[in-house]
């Protein structure tokens, strides 16, 4: 089982291990594109005011310009520390026996295990830097490179930008989050999916889970409480769907 997640908006703000090292992250397949965007977004944070229109940060988010700058001298930490939303919080992967089983999708590092040192930075998906392509279409290649040859059922958690970059086709599960009100209807709210998102990924871990199908996945979720509805891939290409549905 491979367990993919999205990064998180909230991170923490400062490591104190040493400093970036490309060569001592996993999946080394990616560094070339690591490189490159590392490069462009220190270029682009030279200019302050340029940086925030491009990244589009809000006022209280600023002080990453600054982090972006120093990429590849500021001390690391590991990438299960940096990530500290909601997600995260709910996921406590610091304490949990094996979070190997674990890749995180990321704007500028591709993968990441929660074991790679990486420094706390700002780069959301839908930010084009200059001289390169668009984030989704610059890492479709290499990350289906990494994970195309693996063969294991995936969970995948991430949002939908990510997805776009690549799929797992009908090997893999997208987790869905639905609240539902007294006359059935669904929606979905966003806090709530990303804290049930975690939830379940620790369910998972922590239960030490080793499903091999959509269907065992489905079973393994419902006996720890959670109401699931399972659905077939459309095609091929398409990924297996588990709705979650809360009250």
């Amino acid at each position: 089982m491979l367990i993919l997640l999205p990064p998180s908006e909230g991170k923490a703000v400062q490591g104190d291990g040493p400093s970036l090292d490309l060569g001592r992250l996993s999946s080394p397949a990616l560094n070339p594109i690591r490189e490159l965007l590392v490069d462009r977004l220190v270029e682009l944070c030279a200019d302050e005011e340029t940086a925030v229109r491009t990244l589009k940060l809000p006022a209280t988010q600023r002080h990453y310009v600054q982090a972006n700058r120093t990429l590849r001298s500021a001390p690391t930490l590991a990438a299960w520390e940096l990530y500290n939303g909601v997600l995260y919080d709910r996921l406590g992967l610091g304490d949990l026996p094996d979070g190997e089983q674990v890749l995180i999708a990321s704007p500028l590092w591709g993968l990441l295990r929660p074991s790679d040192r990486v420094p706390p930075y700002r780069m959301p998906m839908s930010a084009k830097l200059p001289g390169t392509e668009t984030l989704a279409k610059l890492w479709r290649p290499a990350v289906a490179e990494v994970l195309g040859a693996r063969d294991e059922l995936v969970v995948d958690l991430r949002s939908g930008a990510y997805a776009q970059v690549w799929g797992p086709k009908d090997r893999g599960v997208s987790v869905r989050v639905f609240k539902e009100d007294a006359d059935g209807r669904r929606s979905v709210v966003t806090h709530m999916a990303k804290a049930t998102r975690g939830e379940v990924a620790r369910a998972l871990l922590a239960g030490g889970a080793r499903p091999e199908s959509a269907a065992e996945l489905g079973d393994f979720l419902a006996g720890q409480g959670w109401k699931v509805e399972l659905s077939e891939p459309a095609t091929r290409s398409k990924p297996w769907l588990l709705d979650i549905v809360g009250a």
